[in-house]
């Protein structure tokens, strides 16, 4: 199941039905014998990511999102925490539309939960294939 929330912004996520209907197709593109357990997508402002980053990872600074992974074995499970803020303002840096930055941003979590890696520059290149196929994916479905 996955279930949106909003927690200190105003922001409304349209199309959640077919965004939930993406992310399931993009776990079982990836890998056919992965499910979807619960995935929380919460969309939030900075201070609210901040305060997570503190709290969790022991790191003072903003971010887009941060990935909480509860996944077990092929059971796909976790929480997108996602800064509202910084989508915007990195959506304005990369001039590419918010909507789909913040797509980008969902895709980004969820191949985090597909067991995707971001720490090194080889694991960055394979994130950004698989976030652009994500988005083309997507584009199917809703388009933006």
């Amino acid at each position: 199941m996955i279930s949106y929330y909003n927690q200190g912004t105003n922001y409304k996520l349209k199309h959640k039905r077919s965004l939930s209907n993406w992310i399931n197709q993009v776990v079982h593109l990836e890998n056919s014998n992965f499910s979807i357990g619960n995935i929380n997508v919460v969309l939030c402002d900075d201070e609210y990511v901040l305060d997570i980053n503190k709290q969790f990872l022991n790191h003072n600074y903003y971010t887009d999102i941060i990935t909480f992974d509860y996944c077990e074995d092929t059971l796909i499970s976790g929480d997108l925490m996602i800064s509202i803020d910084t989508v915007k303002s990195n959506a304005k840096e990369y001039d590419v539309p918010f909507i789909e930055e913040l797509y980008r941003v969902i895709a980004h979590g969820v191949l985090h939960l597909l067991g995707y890696k971001d720490s090194t520059e080889n694991e960055k290149s394979e994130m950004r294939v698989a976030e652009n196929n994500a988005l083309i994916l997507l584009k199917s479905i809703i388009p933006f």
